[in-house]
């Protein structure tokens, strides 16, 4: 194992995996907090269709997929606030286009390309110094934001309406939240894939839930959680040659189950 950390690809894995980490425990509070995950699902497999734009065009998968699933995003959010009544539906019609147009543009491109399979599963080993560096911005992007606006954030994910009389902008901070939620859901895709995606941004935060009713410090704790599960599952793929983003599920997914039983037991 220390032969295999001195490699570059194993290094790339472990500093993405510590990345993606902080924007999960971050922006994946919000979305437990806020009851979003069904949104997060609508964006990741909406995401689909950026990617396979992007494999037609010729551009950066990545690219494709962060302003293809910033316009979903923006139109899910302008809907959730307006028809909350239809948004089940809705996001799942857009999940179903989103997927279409991907499927449609990547029949459209010539040849067939192997990368599309780690976007699906996720491939941390394949992880390069341009996906670190969108990590990066991203981390201090969502950082900066968390730091600077807490306080609305707070006030908005347990009482908006109380909010909202106090002079907060929640229309304004509901589309912030729900645009982090997209690029962040963006970036872990790269990690997991964009099936897997939800486990990793909601599994994390729960389990940190049962420890702190602390919007701030159910963020630490998720980023911390969610480092363990990257690092634990990255370590059980290269050992037993499995998948990277299944077996960071798999770890993830078993230590939820124990702590959910032995929270009960308890």
């Amino acid at each position: 194992m220390v032969e295999i950390l001195s490699l570059e690809f194993m290094q790339n894995a472990l500093i993405s995996g510590l990345l993606i980490s902080v924007a999960c425990g971050v922006i994946g509070s919000l979305v437990v907090i806020n009851k979003m995950g069904f949104i997060a699902g609508g964006i990741a497999h909406g995401a689909y269709g950026g990617i396979g734009i992007a494999f037609f065009l010729g551009i950066s998968p990545l690219l494709g997929a962060s302003v293809f699933s910033l316009i979903l995003a923006l139109i899910i959010a302008a809907i959730s606030l307006n028809e909350k009544s239809k948004i089940d539906a809705i996001i799942g019609a857009i999940w179903a286009f989103g997927m279409a147009v991907g499927i449609i543009f990547i029949d459209l491109s010539s040849g067939y390309n192997v990368d599309l399979m780690s976007y699906l599963f996720g491939s941390i080993l394949a992880v390069s110094g341009a996906d670190i560096g969108f990590m990066s911005v991203l981390d201090l992007l969502f950082i900066t934001l968390i730091v600077l606006f807490y306080r609305q954030f707070v006030a908005i994910s347990f009482d908006a309406g109380f909010a909202k009389i106090k002079g907060v902008r929640v229309r304004v901070f509901y589309y912030l939240m729900v645009a982090m939620m997209s690029l962040c859901v963006v970036a872990t895709i790269r990690i997991v894939g964009l099936i897997l995606v939800i486990a990793l941004l909601s599994i994390p935060p729960l389990i940190a839930s049962g420890f702190t009713k602390r919007l701030g410090v159910m963020m630490v704790l998720s980023s911390l959680i969610s480092a363990f599960f990257c690092i634990f599952g990255l370590i059980l793929s290269v050992s037993f040659d499995l998948t990277s983003g299944a077996s960071i599920i798999l770890v993830a997914s078993v230590c939820f189950f124990i702590f959910y039983l032995f929270r009960n037991f308890r």
